[in-house]
């Protein structure tokens, strides 16, 4: 309710309004006025007694009627005193213009808690600060102050008022599109990305929103109301600070952290976001997926005049993930019947010249193509809208007719069509009547096929099962009485880490599958250990003192008589003394040798954005060096941790290499799940890696396992929702 009050305020003051026509507090009352906005306007300035015909008061309190919202245009260091008044005037919210805030420094950093200890003490919700303002287009709310801002049902949410700019200009030069809502959330102090996804989910005049964003504050609360919003309404997304200097650069604009970009991309799209990769694709995937059907089969044809349009088209489709059906036999005969013997009509359909003389054959050949059951939308390429121009003035009149009924084709059939022409800056009448129909136009056949590529992903999406993936923890539900145990015995001990032996304990009573480990004391103990267990073994030093066993030199492997164990033993204790004589050593595990297999890797951390994340990839030099992982934000599905195998570049490894048998994918999905649960049961545990997992043709050997706690726990649900 604070953010309709906000967004759809029906009154609002101007602070720091004035008579000067280059300041901000002038240029907001101004365009207020003259694009007719239907609330109250109330300019604050106690050096004015009128601005442009209307009263100015001294300060808010002063205001007789109800404040719903303050534009804030004074420097920083007045703007705590101006929000004790916005509190005592009930005012919900406020849009603070000006920067000097988080975004440069620990000095700003203060100025920044001092202005939030002020709004929550007032109970007032900021918009910003450093922010380029907010326009509710239904209402001409314009706290912007630019004019003529394409109107129309895409809600745009963005750190960067250049980039909304860019945006608004966009549209109103290539499309009849528009926007609904624009909300630059600045330093997102107060106000978080979610909230404006909440509201946006609900109003009725948006039909799509729009996100560009350098970093967030809650991207866990974030991707749960995602998750909610995009089932109903699709949501598109570029996120910056992909790069290690586009990251210093996001965090110096904006004070949030940009965090790391394989995270945010899958996260983002697991929760049915469209994530753009270009800025000159963003608001055509929006234009196009606020106002096309999605593609429900995942298969586009292709109407073209010319070839070469044609097969550049089927690639970029291709790349992108959509299929190419070949016509049923039914639609190319009939195709056969009204084009040149020339044409080729298997798909992509080419008329080889046969709209020279005559375009409107465009939409008869759309006609039977839409028709056809393997179709499940149209991309028109080449040079429909130019016929007049290229050719003869007298092919407009039948351009225009076929554009109607083009339109008339996407209200009947329910499939979406988009329209590539060398003509489109020209603006011929014919390619204006494909957009009233609401037909996209574009003139770059890379930025046509994207947005068939992302109402491809939106039909998938749509059509997915979306268990668990709602990103929320129930944390501590399924904690064993056990695990608790071990864990309040390390942090009784002053431990930010769990022994080797706890942490395959911990995993084993989870339902792990994790080798007959034993701690031996002395070396006659190991010794019959490693009689006990047979064969080959291992032997590594426990102590608390000790993380990297390694730098310890404090593991042996293939041991294969009494003698060796023995050995090992007395040397792996004297190693582990010279490295910290003070070390507290509890013991060696002796374990059996792993059998060779393939090597995974497993591993969770604490994301700054997402919370807890989970990683896999092959193990060696598959991640030592080619970094190739997959990242989710748990909780996982079983069908998450499918695709994190399936999406690494060495997936084919586990298929069997040369002939050889398939490796057993099930066993290492049953310990992604169960690398989830132990996450979400105990909220201490601030990372895991499992390194190396040794997986067979049938099973999983857990050959070390590592769990880090948090220093603290008093946060533990910051990342959870």
């Amino acid at each position: 309710m604070t953010l309709n009050r906000i967004l759809q305020a029906e009154s609002v003051a101007i602070v720091g309004a004035s008579k000067v026509d280059t300041k901000r507090g002038f240029q907001a009352i101004r365009i207020l006025l003259d694009e007719k906005y239907e609330g109250k306007i109330y300019p604050v300035n106690p050096k004015e007694k009128s601005i442009m015909g209307l009263h100015c008061f001294a300060k808010i309190s002063d205001i007789e009627g109800p404040v719903d919202l303050a534009l804030i245009t004074t420097p920083a260091k007045t703007i705590p005193a101006v929000l004790e008044d916005c509190g005592k005037k009930g005012v919900a919210g406020a849009v603070i213009i000006a920067g000097g805030f988080g975004e440069t420094g620990e000095e700003g950093r203060r100025v920044e808690e001092a202005l939030m200890i002020a709004a929550r003490r007032n109970q007032v919700r900021l918009i910003g600060p450093n922010t380029s303002g907010m326009m509710n287009l239904c209402t001409n709310l314009n706290l912007v102050g630019l004019q003529d801002a394409p109107r129309g049902d895409i809600a745009l949410v963005s750190q960067s008022g250049n980039m909304a700019l860019s945006l608004f200009t966009e549209a109103k030069l290539k499309s009849n599109r528009g926007f609904s809502y624009y909300v630059g959330v600045g330093n997102e102090l107060d106000i978080r990305f979610h909230e404006y996804l909440e509201f946006f989910k609900n109003d009725p005049q948006t039909r799509a929103v729009l996100l560009y964003v350098e970093g967030m504050r809650d991207g866990r609360r974030f991707l749960q109301e995602a998750y909610k919003t995009t089932l109903h309404k699709p949501i598109i997304l570029l996120k910056s600070g992909r790069s290690s200097t586009g990251q210093r650069s996001a965090g110096s604009h904006t004070g949030a952290l940009a965090g790391m970009s394989e995270v945010a991309r899958t996260a983002f799209q697991r929760s049915g976001i469209i994530v753009v990769e270009k800025s000159d694709t963003l608001f055509p995937v929006a234009e196009a997926l606020s106002n096309l059907p999605a593609l429900k089969n995942n298969k586009v044809a292709i109407l073209a005049d010319g070839g070469g349009h044609a097969t550049i088209a089927a690639d970029i489709l291709t790349d992108l993930g959509v299929g190419i059906p070949e016509l049923s036999q039914k639609t190319q005969e009939k195709l056969k019947k009204i084009l040149p013997f020339t044409a080729s009509i298997r798909n992509p359909v080419d008329v080889a010249g046969g709209t020279d003389s005559d375009p409107s054959l465009f939409a008869e050949c759309a006609d039977l193509i839409l028709k056809d059951p393997n179709v499940g939308g149209l991309l028109m390429v080449g040079l429909f809208g130019g016929y007049g121009i290229r050719f003869a003035k007298s092919l407009i009149w039948k351009e225009e007719d076929a554009a109607h009924q083009l339109g008339k084709l996407l209200l009947k059939k329910n499939k979406p069509i988009i329209v590539h022409s060398l003509y489109s800056s020209v603006k011929p009448h014919a390619l204006e009547l494909l957009r009233y129909y609401g037909i996209p136009v574009h003139d770059s056949l890379d930025v046509a096929c994207s947005c068939f590529g992302a109402l491809a992903e939106r039909g998938r999406y749509l059509q997915e099962y979306h268990g668990k993936v709602n990103f929320v923890f129930n944390w501590g539900a399924k904690a064993k009485p056990e695990g608790r145990q071990i864990i309040e015995q390390a942090q009784a001990e002053g431990r930010h880490y769990l022994l080797e032996p706890e942490a395959k304990r911990l995993f084993q009573i989870h339902g792990a599958p994790v080798a007959d480990d034993q701690l031996a004391t002395t070396a006659d103990e190991a010794v019959k250990i490693a009689k006990k267990i047979g064969g080959e073994v291992v032997l590594k030093i426990v102590s608390p003192d000790i993380l990297h066993k390694s730098d310890a030199k404090g593991v042996r492997l293939h041991l294969k008589t009494a003698a060796a164990v023995r050995s090992a033993f007395i040397d792996i204790t004297k190693c582990a003394r010279e490295y910290n004589k003070d070390a507290n050593i509890r013991g060696v595990l002796v374990t059996p040798m792993a059998e060779p297999g393939i090597e995974v890797i497993i591993g969770t951390k604490i994301d700054d954005q997402f919370g807890p994340v989970i990683m896999f990839g092959l193990g060696g030099i598959m991640v030592e060096v080619l970094k190739d992982v997959a990242f989710r934000v748990l909780p996982i599905s079983p069908h998450s941790a499918s695709t994190m195998m399936a999406e690494i570049r060495s997936a084919p490894m586990l298929n069997g290499i040369r002939g050889s048998a398939p490796y057993d994918k099930g066993a290492i999905r049953k310990l992604l799940l169960l690398c989830s649960e132990i996450v979400e049961a105990y909220p201490e545990i601030s990372e895991m890696d499992l390194n190396p997992v040794i997986v067979y043709e049938t099973g999983v050997h857990m050959v070390d396992a590592r769990v880090i706690l948090k220093n603290n726990v008093a946060s533990e649900n910051n990342h959870a929702g």
